[in-house]
C-alpha cells in the first residue's frame, strides 16, 4: 500500500505526488494531519484554516470517485506529525510514502526527519517536487547561481518554458485495489479541529468551481487585466490566490489555462497575469536558495542595521484602519473583514507602515498572514521585503509611496474608500483623499493623520542611508 501524504496541495488535479502513486497500481491511502501548533507559530489566519478544513470534505469526495479513503489526524506540530504517519505506515503495512516538497526551513526539516524515520522503518519515502512549474535551482543564470533580479529571472523562466510548455497531470483511471482503513482514522465532519477558525463562506471549495473561475477570469477578464488590475473599486484581479496558497489549483493549471490555444502573441493583459504567477515562483526559489528567509531575516545585510520605532499605538492604528489616512484604512479594513487585500493596496499599506510609521517590516508581516485568507509564507515574505527595500530587487529604499497621491491615482472618484470606510461617504471626490481639513469643521470621528508623510519621509531616506553607510564602514 502506498501513502500520500496532502498538506498545501489539495487536489487531486495535477498533484505529483498522488499520482505517482496512483500510477503504481497499488492500493493508495491519502492522509492530512493538522498542526494547530505548528500553523500558531506561523501565524496562520482563522479564515484560512476555515477554508482548508471546508476543502477536506472536497478533496474527500474528488478521491472517494477514484477509490481512495482519506484519512486524517490532529496532532500538535509539524515533528509529531511524524510519527502520526510512522504509526499510520505500521497499522496499514505501507511501503511508500509519497509527499510534495515545500521550501520553507520548518517543513524541510520536518520531511528530512520523516525520511529518516521511515527508512528505519524500511519504507521508501518519496519527495516529488510539484509546487512550481520549473523545480527551484533550475532556472539560474549562465554561471549556475540564481538569479537576484525579477526581470533577468523572467526572461530565462519564459526562454525555458518555450522549451518545455506546460504540462497539466490528470489522474486516468480509478484505483482499481481499494485500501481498507479503520473507520475512525477517516476524515468526517465531527473530527477534531482545535485550530481557530473564521467564516470563509465568499471562497468557494469545491473542484469545478474553482475550475470555473479560474475560466471564467482568464476567458473574460484576463486580456484587460493589465489596464484593471491596480484600481481596488474593480473586479480586475483573478481572486485565485487563496487556491493557490491550499493547492486547491496549481500554478500550471493557471498556465496552461492562460497560454491555452495561444499561437499569437499573448495580449499585454495576459502577459502581465503570467509574470505574476512567475514572481510567485521567483519568490519560491528565494526560499530553496536564502534559508535565512525562512528565518526572518533581510536579503540584503544592511537590514539588520535599520532602527525601528515600533510604536504600538501607531501599530494598532495601522491594523485597525485608523490612521487618518483613506486609502491605508480601506485597505486595512477590507483585509480585517474579509481576509483578502488587493495587491496594490498591500503595496500601499505595507509602505506606509514600513517608511510612515518606522515599524519593522515582520510586525506587518506576520499581521498579514494572522488574517489572509491566501496567505502563503515566500510571497507574503518576498511582498514585505520588496516594499520595506530590504529584499532581493526590493524596491529602492529612496521610493516611499505617497498614500494621499496612491489613492487618487487608483481610487480617483473615492468609491473604494467609501465602501469601507463609510464615514467618508459624504465627502466630494476631492477632498476624499485629504479629508482632514473637511472634517475637522463637521465634526467627523474619522481620526486626523496620525503621521505627517513629508516629515517621516524625511527620517526614513536618514534610516536607510545610515543602516547602509554603517555596513559600508564596517
Amino acid at each position: 500500500m502506498r501513502l500520500v501524504w496532502f498538506r498545501r496541495d489539495l487536489r487531486t488535479i495535477d498533484n505529483t505526488a498522488f499520482i505517482a502513486a496512483i500510477n503504481s497500481n497499488e492500493p493508495v491511502v491519502a492522509a492530512f494531519i493538522a498542526t494547530p501548533d505548528s500553523w500558531s507559530q506561523h501565524h496562520m489566519a482563522p479564515m484560512q484554516a476555515d477554508l482548508i478544513k471546508r476543502r477536506l470534505f472536497e478533496l474527500q469526495n474528488d478521491l472517494a470517485s477514484l477509490g481512495v479513503p482519506l484519512i486524517y489526524a490532529e496532532t500538535s506540530d509539524y515533528a509529531s506529525s511524524v510519527d502520526v504517519v510512522c504509526n499510520w505506515v505500521k497499522q496499514y503495512s505501507v511501503t511508500s510514502v509519497h509527499l510534495n516538497k515545500e521550501y520553507e526551513i520548518n517543513e524541510v526539516r520536518r520531511d528530512d526527519k520523516a525520511e529518516q524515520a521511515l527508512t528505519r522503518l524500511d519504507v521508501v519515502l518519496h519527495r516529488h517536487d510539484d509546487k512550481c512549474q520549473f523545480i527551484p535551482g533550475s532556472v539560474v543564470n549562465k554561471q549556475g547561481h540564481y538569479f537576484k533580479v525579477f526581470t533577468p529571472y523572467k526572461r530565462a523562466y519564459l526562454q525555458k518554458l518555450e522549451q518545455f510548455p506546460v504540462q497539466v497531470q490528470k489522474v486516468t483511471a480509478v484505483n482499481g485495489q481499494k485500501a481498507k482503513v479503520d473507520e475512525c482514522d477517516l476524515f468526517s465532519k465531527d473530527c477534531s479541529f482545535r485550530y481557530p477558525t473564521e467564516e470563509s463562506q465568499a471562497y468557494q471549495v469545491s473542484t469545478e468551481q474553482i475550475l470555473d473561475q479560474l475560466r471564467s477570469f482568464v476567458k473574460e477578464h484576463s486580456d484587460d487585466y493589465q489596464d484593471e488590475r491596480d484600481f481596488p473599486a474593480i473586479e480586475g484581479t483573478s481572486r485565485l490566490s487563496p487556491y493557490l496558497a491550499i493547492g486547491a489549483l496549481s500554478v500550471r493549471q493557471c498556465m496552461a489555462r492562460l497560454l491555452y490555444q495561444q499561437t499569437a502573441p499573448l495580449s499585454e493583459g495576459r502577459q502581465t497575469w503570467l509574470s505574476e504567477l512567475i514572481w510567485r515562483e521567483f519568490y519560491q526559489h528565494l526560499l530553496y536558495f536564502e534559508p535565512k528567509l525562512s528565518r526572518g531575516e533581510s536579503f540584503l545585510p544592511w537590514g539588520v542595521h535599520l532602527r525601528w520605532e515600533n510604536c504600538p499605538r501607531r501599530i494598532k492604528a495601522w491594523q485597525q484602519g485608523q490612521t487618518g489616512y483613506p486609502i491605508v484604512d480601506a485597505a486595512m479594513r477590507q483585509l480585517n473583514q474579509t481576509g483578502w487585500m488587493h495587491n496594490r493596496l498591500r503595496m500601499i499599506v505595507a509602505s506606509f507602515l514600513v517608511k510612515d510609521l518606522q515599524v519593522d517590516w515582520r510586525v506587518g508581516e506576520d499581521y498579514f498572514m494572522s488574517k489572509l485568507v491566501d496567505g502563503e509564507y515566500a510571497a507574503n515574505n518576498g511582498g514585505w521585503q520588496w516594499c520595506a527595500s530590504t529584499g532581493c530587487d526590493g524596491q529602492p529604499y529612496f521610493r516611499i509611496f505617497n498614500p494621499t497621491t496612491q489613492g487618487e491615482r487608483f481610487d480617483p472618484k473615492g468609491e473604494f474608500v467609501r465602501r469601507w470606510v463609510p464615514e467618508l461617504a459624504d465627502l466630494p471626490d476631492k477632498q476624499i483623499h485629504q479629508p482632514s481639513k473637511w472634517l475637522s469643521v463637521k465634526g467627523s470621528s474619522y481620526p486626523a493623520p496620525i503621521v505627517d508623510h513629508k516629515v517621516q519621509r524625511e527620517i526614513t531616506l536618514a534610516n536607510y542611508k545610515n543602516a547602509k553607510d554603517f555596513l559600508d564602514a564596517t
